[in-house]
């Protein structure tokens, strides 16, 4: 069975950090952050349906590295959503189709969790705009609630304030994996600094240029931290400068790295030199949503 045996699906995408600030920690050591965020037209897909009893199975190329008990986002997300629309309680079946490698700084277990809630409503009746969701977003991790938007957007707190950005570029980009899993608790634990500047204010006139010149005065604080943990972060944001990326820059706490190109037939010429040259690599050219 696979995701496109199902009615409905939903679209998970990868979740882009184009900057990522870190700029405190709370008592109950969440770290804060500013973060400009964009989703990309790669990602999962995930598929419900009614069904006389709940299963979840996954396919895709990341299927074998999808836990399958209650710790997976998805199965999360699904009780959390008949525990609290619990008048809309079916039993579904759950197909969800990995093409997001596990633990890589691009929100793939967050933007499934996501997918589930915004399916699921669909399939219940239930409105996409229901403050419930996005409450149970924030329960079930930071970078749901942003997942749940699949918007350009900076997030703020501890990623649940959200402000949406309008009129963004659309950006054609390449997105890099050396084949390595970066666990987000070691980095935040190797950060230097936690309390460190806030976003620049973003251009009134938001073009690709003018993006790409904010980008420059910006940050990514968990590359340093991750780069001494897994020194391929470095070969992956290499390759996409020597291929020619306007600008390249790790994701989230990695160890995905993306590079900015021109147009789609460069990001897919870059993609395909990086792949040849790397056949252990995940590599992908994709662009952002709007």
């Amino acid at each position: 069975m696979t995701a496109d045996s199902f009615a409905q699906a939903e679209h998970a995408p990868a979740k882009i950090n184009l900057a990522l600030h870190v700029t405190g920690q709370r008592p109950d050591r969440y770290h804060l952050i500013e973060s400009l965020s964009v989703f990309t037209l790669f990602g999962d897909r995930l598929s419900v349906a009614a069904s006389d009893t709940n299963s979840f199975v996954v396919t895709g190329p990341f299927a074998g590295h999808v836990p399958d008990g209650a710790e997976n986002l998805v199965i999360r997300a699904r009780d959390a959503f008949f525990g609290r629309f619990a008048q809309a309680a079916p039993t579904v079946a759950i197909a969800l189709e990995k093409n997001i490698p596990a633990v890589s700084g691009v929100g793939g277990g967050s933007s499934d969790a996501a997918a589930t809630l915004r399916a699921l409503a669909r399939l219940s009746g239930t409105s996409g705009n229901d403050p419930a969701l996005a409450s149970l977003a924030q329960v079930l991790g930071a970078d749901v609630p942003m997942c749940l938007a699949a918007a350009p957007l900076i997030a703020r707190g501890i990623g649940e304030q959200l402000d949406p950005v309008g009129d963004f570029p659309v950006l054609h980009l390449v997105l890099v994996n050396p084949g390595v899993a970066v666990e987000t608790p070691r980095v935040f634990s190797a950060l230097a600094s936690k309390h460190n500047a806030p976003l620049p204010p973003l251009p009134g006139q938001l073009d690709r240029l003018a993006l790409l010149d904010w980008l420059a005065t910006t940050r990514n604080d968990l590359f340093a931290p991750a780069l001494a943990l897994a020194p391929a972060i470095g070969d992956a944001h290499s390759a996409l400068t020597v291929e020619g990326a306007a600008f390249a820059r790790m994701s989230g706490s990695g160890a995905t790295c993306f590079g900015i190109f021109p147009d789609a037939e460069a990001a897919a010429g870059a993609a395909r030199a990086i792949g040849s040259a790397r056949p252990g690599w995940f590599v992908a050219a994709t662009r952002t949503m709007a």
